[in-house]
């Protein structure tokens, strides 16, 4: 999250057409003049922390007010969080650059009430390890973060043993990456953390509006060494605990967890082995297909378009899960919906494994990828068993969901993946092509064909398992077609920025001769020196730092990441004006939460040391 000037969520966005080819998001964007970009907006200016214990507790204190007076019903978004927090300031006469700590204040006091009805064993206390002494901390790294329980020369000792004896799961570490992961794994149900403001600016991205009950604790500074903080904001609630009869915010956890589960507790319920059910059978040659495609579709990945299919349908069907509460019990989904769900997954890996073995891509979810581990052949072959299972998972639902149900989801999934086909192929025939004649508007269009059908197909999959979905026929494919092409900008965007999730190389779809948007809109603007010069580097099939570098200097002088930032606000714009018109709200609500997550446009995050967590045993992200 950036701690900028928020834009309102309201119709005011309508008047952008929301319904067109993806040429109306770049009309006005790729024939801009060359520009030098700017630096990203830095926010640091925005992040101050009172020098007084005295001003902090009168910020604490109006902070605590102010939120008594908010609807508890549903968590805020960002933007409504710093909205609120502007507002605070103006009331207390107060500085812009405290923003960044009223906003971690007034998300304290929305959630206080329900973090203190979190029994102790439900929660988690997450300490970053700047609070050890620097010089001569005698710690050393275990699986879980800093073995310091026994040591007692800093005050890390002193929380976490004293947590620990109440029942909480601590971890010292940076801050974090695995907390969402943990909660969907089921294993707490809210955090007491202490880090610093830029730490807890990423966590408001992934942890507040998927509606976690949370509990800040500010560092004096995020200097990184030796830093201090209020140690009686940590003990005011760290041994609370005050039970409630009943939760006052929903939260999509319970749902989360549902996608998560479905691909291990329920994986063999919902999708039982036949050929595979021994290790002997696995290994033989019958076996082999059925073992390498589950395991595949069990392990690795976010479970995201499962989830969007199960908050979808119980969007329309009343809310229950979203209105239960993180902390509620196991959620139940009929194995039908759940079947149906795990299709959209079954059709994603698939389309994942023929991507790898076409774009020829080395890792995937941080291991090989199955035509290196398998074979060509092999990979293949799976690639197109998860197809024809992700087929019969949908029709083995239809005796609960409806025959009609069942036929429309089909038909909505193969169209979506014949639109994947037409968009890969696309690219193919681009790169195989070799020249350099690509146009920002087709990197879109190919970006729309290649990324939005999965997200469409999980959508419309759950609303129409809810009933029909006539009302929603134009909005589905317009509002998903936006999503999908940011959230390819973004991933792009991401490739230059040092996000690693997938990539090993910084610029290296660019450097493949991939179709990307930003070199699109490079090449349209390029002056004959400068396209020659990116024409030379493409030629060249060795990628090495000195390449990348200069690709770079291009981008930056001909304005094209800020350029595809803006394209990214644009869909975001575009995607919101559709969701303002949808009823039910409980769906409204779910579609401005997808933006939120899908297009979450974080920086890349500081990499824990690279002992810590390796063997915790969590589930995958949503």
């Amino acid at each position: 999250m950036s701690i900028a000037p928020a834009e309102p969520r309201d119709s005011g966005n309508a008047a952008v057409p929301p319904n067109g080819n993806g040429n109306e998001l770049v009309e006005s964007v790729a024939s801009d003049a060359p520009v030098k970009r700017k630096r990203r907006r830095s926010t640091s200016h925005l992040k101050a922390v009172p020098d007084t214990l005295k001003m902090r507790e009168e910020f604490k204190r109006a902070a605590e007010r102010y939120a008594e007076g908010l609807d508890k019903s549903r968590p805020f978004s960002k933007d409504e969080l710093e909205q609120h927090s502007r507002t605070l300031l103006a009331e207390m006469d107060m500085s812009e650059e405290y923003l960044g700590f009223a906003m971690v204040l007034i998300g304290n006091f929305f959630w206080k009430r329900q973090f203190l009805a979190i029994p102790f064993e439900r929660r988690m206390l997450l300490l970053p390890h700047c609070l050890k002494h620097a010089e001569g901390c005698p710690a050393e790294y275990d699986e879980f973060g800093l073995d310091c329980e026994t040591c007692g020369a800093c005050s890390i000792a002193d929380y976490k043993v004293k947590a620990e004896k109440l029942g909480y799961k601590v971890l010292v570490a940076e801050g974090s990456p695995i907390v969402l992961k943990i909660i969907v794994g089921g294993y707490i149900d809210g955090i007491l953390g202490v880090a610093c403001l830029n730490v807890l600016e990423k966590a408001i991205d992934k942890v507040l509006i998927a509606g976690v009950p949370s509990y800040a604790i500010p560092l004096h500074s995020g200097d990184c060494k030796n830093t201090t903080l209020d140690e009686a904001w940590v003990w005011d609630v760290l041994e609370k605990y005050e039970p409630l009869p009943e939760p006052q915010t929903a939260s999509y956890v319970p749902l989360m967890r549902a996608a998560n589960r479905m691909f291990g507790d329920d994986f063999e319920q919902l999708l039982p082995r036949v050929r595979s059910k021994t290790p002997k059978a696995a290994a033989s040659p019958l076996g082999q297909t059925e073992h390498i495609a589950y395991d595949w579709l069990a392990n690795g990945g976010k479970r995201f378009r499962p989830f969007i299919t199960l908050a979808a349908y119980d969007a329309v069907t009343g809310a229950k899960s979203v209105n239960g509460g993180p902390g509620s019990k196991q959620l139940e989904v009929s194995e039908s919906v759940g079947r149906v769900a795990m299709a959209i997954e079954a059709f994603h890996k698939a389309s994942l494994v023929h991507d790898d073995i076409e774009d020829d891509d080395l890792y995937r979810y941080g291991n090989e990828t199955l035509h290196r581990r398998y074979g060509l052949g092999t990979a293949i072959n799976v690639g197109d068993y998860l197809i024809g299972l992700g087929y019969r998972l949908v029709n083995s639902a239809r005796g609960d969901i409806g025959a009609e149900a069942s036929s429309d989801i089909i038909e909505r999934m193969a169209a979506a993946h014949v639109k994947l086909c037409d968009g890969q192929g696309a690219e193919m025939a681009w790169q195989d092509a070799g020249d350099l004649n690509v146009t920002p508007l087709d990197a879109l269009q190919i970006y729309a064909l290649k990324t939005s059908p999965a997200f469409e197909a999980a959508l419309y999959a759950g609303l129409r398992m809810g009933g029909p979905v006539e009302q929603y026929e134009k909005m589905i494919p317009a509002f998903c077609r936006h999503v999908g092409v940011g959230f390819q900008i973004l991933n792009d965007l991401n490739d230059w920025r040092g996000d690693d999730d997938n990539k090993l190389v910084a610029g290296q779809d660019a450097l493949s001769l991939r179709p990307t948007v930003l070199l699109a809109m490079a090449l349209d603007v390029a002056d004959d020196m400068q396209r020659a010069e990116i024409e030379e580097l493409l030629e060249d099939e060795q990628v090495s730092a000195l390449k990348i570098g200069r690709l770079r200097r291009i981008f930056e002088h001909c304005g094209v990441f800020d350029k595809a930032e803006a394209l990214v606000a644009k869909s975001r714009a575009r995607a919101e004006s559709l969701a303002d018109e949808v009823e039910p709200d409980e769906l409204r609500r779910l579609l401005y939460f997808l933006v939120d997550t899908v297009l979450a446009d974080n920086e890349p995050e500081p990499q824990p040391h690279p002992d810590v967590l390796v063997s915790l045993p969590i589930a995958a992200p949503v």
